[in-house]
């Protein structure tokens, strides 16, 4: 049997492609298309044999698709005008125009693919991108199935479950077998989609809220790092060494930033979403990791408010906190230790590429799924 001809559109740095490998498909990916200069020299550090197409998907004609002769699309669009800590442009937001592009063209195809699949954020099942996308699958004929999946949730339970129990309580819209997968999936281990997976043990006693957290976040938490059918952080982790001092937070940003910190210990099971902004914003955009693990955080930060700046400092600066690594960072998205970065490409560089990349074993068991 020939192998599947593979189209990867928005490559990125590669995810698609490396969840592929993971799924053991006989596949060829007979065309990568990315217009980001950066993320290419990734693409062509790891996979040098697949041919590379730098150039907007705007700018393929009708004929360049259909030369390609694809049986398969994998694709990840830009997930900014549907995120819900941005604008929320949908389809007026000119990132989308590639996207409309390619829902305009598939119809016009000479030979439609047999199978699709498409990864976005949480947010992209509420777009009109998205209606506009089941428009179009119904005008070709697929059939399609919807997830909307958490890495942290799936991961230990996909070896052990029949997909309809794994999937129950995430299928947003099932229509028949797939021979379409449309997957809309949260990036990383984010905590947020998660609630059945907490192992709903309450609180302990007298638990102090060191931050600007809510009881219901501090439990949420909890619950998280007591699911022992996630594995620990530690795991992810390369091992200290004289390099790390590079990545330990600076002293303006603990004293600016204490307060909003997501602090993780290497023992916890859970951490918030990394994001294309880690290493630059320090709000919002991913955990940090507390190194000195002896030092309990309520004795940090309790009345660390009312401390002059100095002392305030100095009892920061005792939790040793410092960034996730990019290798770490890519540990968690589950590539494999083999995938590596061009030497010119600087640690804030891959934090963004990463940041706009996608979980690997999990694409990988819905294409396992999706060919199934």
């Amino acid at each position: 049997m020939a192998p599947l001809r593979v189209l990867e559109l928005y490559s990125g740095i590669g995810g698609m492609h490396q969840a592929l490998k993971e799924s053991c498909t006989s596949a060829e990916v007979v065309a990568a298309v990315d217009v980001n200069t950066l993320a290419n020299e990734v693409y062509k550090h790891n996979f040098p044999s697949t041919p590379l197409w730098a150039k907007t998907i705007e700018g393929i004609t009708l004929k360049e698709f259909d030369r390609l002769s694809f049986d398969m699309i994998l694709m990840s669009p830009p997930c900014q005008p549907f995120t819900r800590l941005g604008l929320q442009g949908d389809v007026s937001d000119p990132r989308t125009k590639s996207f409309l592009y390619i829902l305009d063209i598939l119809p016009r195809l000479q030979k439609l693919p047999k199978y699709l699949l498409l990864e976005n954020v949480k947010g992209f099942e509420s777009s009109s991108a998205r209606n506009e996308l089941l428009r179009t699958l119904a005008t070709c004929g697929f059939k399609y199935q919807e997830f909307l999946l958490s890495p942290t949730c799936i991961l230990t339970r996909f070896p052990d479950q029949d997909l309809e129990d794994l999937f129950k309580d995430k299928v947003i819209d099932k229509v028949g077998e797939a021979s379409s997968f449309l997957s809309s999936e949260e990036k990383n281990l984010d905590p947020d989609i998660r609630p059945d997976c907490s192992s709903k043990k309450s609180l302990p006693k007298g638990a102090f809220l060191f931050k600007l957290e809510t009881v219901k976040e501090m439990e949420r938490k909890h619950d998280q790092d007591n699911d022992s059918s996630i594995q620990m952080l530690k795991d992810f982790l390369e091992e200290e060494n004289e390099e790390m001092s590079q990545y330990f937070l600076p002293l303006k940003s603990l004293l600016r930033y204490a307060f909003l910190l997501d602090i993780v210990k290497p023992t916890c099971r859970r951490s918030t979403c990394f994001t294309k902004g880690y290493g630059h914003y320090v709000e919002g955009t991913g955990s940090v990791l507390q190194t000195a693990v002896d030092v309990q955080l309520e004795s940090v930060f309790k009345h660390i408010e009312d401390l002059p700046e100095e002392e305030k400092l100095m009892k920061l600066s005792t939790l040793k906190l410092r960034y996730f690594t990019p290798r770490e960072i890519a540990n968690l998205h589950g590539f494999p230790l083999e995938f590596g970065f061009p030497d010119k490409v600087t640690i804030k560089q891959c934090y963004r590429l990463l940041g706009n990349s996608l979980n690997v074993p999990v694409v990988a068991k819905l294409i396992s799924i999706l060919l199934g």
